[in-house]
């Protein structure tokens, strides 16, 4: 069988020289199918390992990274040297399954110290030289090489899960450092046999979705040359802000629980016999001292997992994508480093679309990235607009430009709180001569869901504009400012920004009821990295972010503004009864406007 397939693979060589070069084609700034790179059958895929300088699962040896390499025949046939569309990823092997009380339990005071979690072992499975599948069919019939590799201490890499610790950042930098010739790769995981690149132009673009995007952002941020571009979809750019918010101990959505020594027991699908001393290194020691379930507090423990931190080597050309509703890795995640990156001057896009979690720029949009930054292809592509937002009801194909994000015509726009004797307090452009104050009580039984439809609530505070008489635009990040007092030493703080009537029918998109959403521990008022307890019916002043949105509000609805204390889906549950104070006149919200004040006024008037 194995003549028979060497044969056939020197009768392909010895055909296709006699063959013209097949050679990649452009149309438009976009690379095009190519009939001769099209056939599965014709594309090499063989694996190897590729040298890091680090060790850090114990063993004495520098960890190797388990690579695996997709490309046309032509690459060998015909000396064909192509770029890399690079994707990495601790999922590749396989997670754990669900397991009972692998996730933390939330039900308690807070800053409770509560028992830990049981912690699930991973099965590997995956069998040589495939690593993964993915991207190639999109990407090797365009004229690309097509590289995978799992990260450290995950399937057949080396090393330990760090869950955002440095070397999940040197790892794809060795991998691309073995693709432009600097390092070596080898045949076996502790072999010497030695494989070179020799396919390889040298320049690489990495992508993938969440946590497959936020290491092409970790690589960047090494400034490794040859790592021309990136396009991460949904990543994960900082653990503190994925499992904290403003000191509030706060789970990303849908994963209630979850922290980050969960995900490293997720992700820990490497060699078993060097799971022991990782556990006990990584998640039992760094982990458990550093990432501090009873404050909440921003430390060096997060701020080493903070990808803005590191940034200022950064200089590959990047296009972002997120949604604007996504709950799990809120969009503030991209937001925050595309500021930066174009503070930097650093070739920055923005995509934003209005639905969940995922979802890349549209095909087009990736194909001229990649042509320009890694065939070289002069497509313009720097020059055409540097935000692209899906409309409400527009397809994720179809998004509409804008020169950037916040839209340059927004300006802040401060609304006031005002109470009211019916059913919902004022949110208005003037400010109240009197002083004010409103309570509310703590019950995290009730969904905030339950809490906005609720015409009367003693667990919430709700504040509406007038009706809109016309649509209003929200584009940018909407920030708070409250003064408010606790009845305990410790509370949480919600903050939702919702559009009403609540639209309550089957299928009704989020975009109908949630524009934006927040959460905050009043115990960081005066500093993210230090709380302090509250003193009981003392007032504090804390002002901080909303999500980022990008929403158009229709004509017939009107904002609201909906202040409560715990989040069920989202934060630690306490037993109810902790009030809240809030002062009026000393709280308020600032809103993006497209338009500014004078849209706003235009609307209600």
């Amino acid at each position: 069988m194995k003549k028979t397939v060497l044969f056939s693979l020197l009768f392909k060589i010895l055909f296709l020289n006699a063959q013209e070069k097949a050679v990649p084609v452009f149309k438009d700034g976009e690379a095009q199918i190519v009939a001769a790179f099209k056939s599965s059958e014709d594309w090499l895929r063989h694996d190897l390992w590729v040298a890091t300088d680090f060790d850090t699962d114990g063993d004495g040896k520098m960890d190797r990274m388990h690579v695996a390499v997709t490309r046309p025949i032509q690459t060998e046939t015909q000396g064909l040297k192509l770029p890399i569309i690079y994707v990495t990823s601790p999922y590749f092997a396989g997670v754990a399954q669900e397991t009972e009380g692998a996730f933390w339990n939330v039900k308690h005071e807070i800053g409770e110290e509560v028992e830990g979690i049981v912690h699930p072992e991973v099965t590997r499975r995956g069998k040589r030289p495939i690593i993964s599948n993915s991207h190639i069919r999109k990407w090797v019939p365009r004229g690309y090489i097509v590289v995978h590799s799992s990260s450290p201490g995950t399937g057949l890499s080396q090393g330990a899960p760090t869950v955002g610790g440095q070397n999940e950042s040197l790892a794809p930098k060795a991998v691309i450092d073995w693709l432009c010739g600097r390092t070596k790769g080898y045949t076996e995981p502790y072999g010497e046999e030695t494989v070179s690149a020799y396919w390889s132009t040298g320049k690489v673009g990495m992508t993938g979705t969440s946590y497959n995007g936020t290491l092409p952002l970790a690589a960047a941020t090494t400034g490794v040359n040859g790592l021309e571009a990136i396009i991460p979809i949904a990543p994960n750019t900082s653990y503190y802000h994925y499992y904290r918010s403003n000191g509030l101990v706060r789970s990303p959505g849908g994963y209630l629980g979850e922290d980050i020594d969960v995900l490293y027991d997720f992700i820990h699908s490497g060699d078993k016999s060097k799971r022991a001393y990782n556990n006990k290194t990584v998640r039992d020691t760094e982990m458990k001292n550093g990432m501090d379930r009873i404050t909440g507090d921003y430390n060096d423990f997060w701020a080493g997992r903070d990808y803005l931190n590191h940034m200022k080597p950064m200089k590959a050309a990047l296009l972002m994508a997120h949604g604007f509703n996504d709950w799990n890795v809120m969009p503030e995640h991209s937001y925050r480093i595309s500021k930066r990156a174009k503070e930097m001057g650093i070739p920055t896009q923005i995509y934003y679309h209005q639905n969940g979690h995922g979802g890349p720029p549209p095909m087009k949009m990736m194909n001229r990235w990649f042509t320009r930054y890694l065939h070289g292809i002069k497509n313009g592509v720097e020059n055409d607009p540097k935000a692209w937002i899906v409309r409400e009801n527009d397809k994720q194909q179809n998004p509409t430009p804008y020169d950037a994000y916040p839209n340059p015509k927004a300006n802040q726009v401060t609304l006031y709180l005002k109470s009211n004797d019916v059913k919902y307090g004022r949110l208005t452009l003037d400010k109240s001569n009197r002083e004010e104050q409103e309570t509310f009580s703590d019950n995290a039984s009730i969904s905030a869901t339950s809490l906005a439809q609720s015409s009367v609530s003693k667990h919430r505070l709700l504040y509406v504009t007038d009706i809109l008489k016309e649509d209003l635009h929200i584009s940018g990040v909407p920030n708070i400012s409250v003064k408010a007092s606790s009845s305990k030493a410790a509370v949480n703080f919600s903050v939702y920004l919702v559009s009403l009537p609540w639209n309550k029918n089957k299928g009704t998109k989020i975009t109908d009821n949630i524009i934006t959403r927040g959460w905050a521990d009043l115990q960081n008022h005066a500093s993210l990295s230090k709380s302090a307890p509250l003193v009981p019916g003392k007032f504090y002043s804390m002002k901080f972010d909303l999500q980022p949105d990008d929403q158009i509000i229709k004509k017939g609805q009107q904002i609201g503004l909906m202040l409560f204390s715990s989040d069920s889906e989202y934060t630690i549950s306490p037993k109810p009864g902790t009030e809240l104070t809030i002062d009026l006149d000393k709280t308020r919200i600032s809103l993006p406007i497209v338009g500014g004040k004078s849209a706003f006024k235009k609307a209600i008037d």
